[in-house]
């Protein structure tokens, strides 16, 4: 069995379609950045921010995702479909 092989493009990609779907709900929500990020146990809009806009070197890790569908009330698959 080989390993399954994904490029920087498609890795990228996919954070990115995780950020906006992040910034979809957040915004159906009526939340801003600052209050998802207060929320979630940060004190400024850096991650948020960078993560939504897809920024290659902010992501959201699995925690703060987990923190993000609680704060939202959605389930964390909604993040990857």
């Amino acid at each position: 069995m080989s390993a399954v092989e994904c490029s920087v493009e498609e890795t990228k990609l996919f954070y990115q379609k995780i950020g906006r779907t992040v910034q979809q709900i957040r915004k159906k929500r009526g939340l801003s950045q600052l209050e998802l990020s207060y929320l979630i146990g940060f004190k400024s809009t850096s991650l948020v921010a960078g993560a939504e806009a897809g920024y290659s070197n902010i992501r959201f890790s699995l925690e703060h995702l987990y923190k993000i569908a609680k704060v939202l009330q959605v389930d964390v698959k909604e993040f990857f479909e």
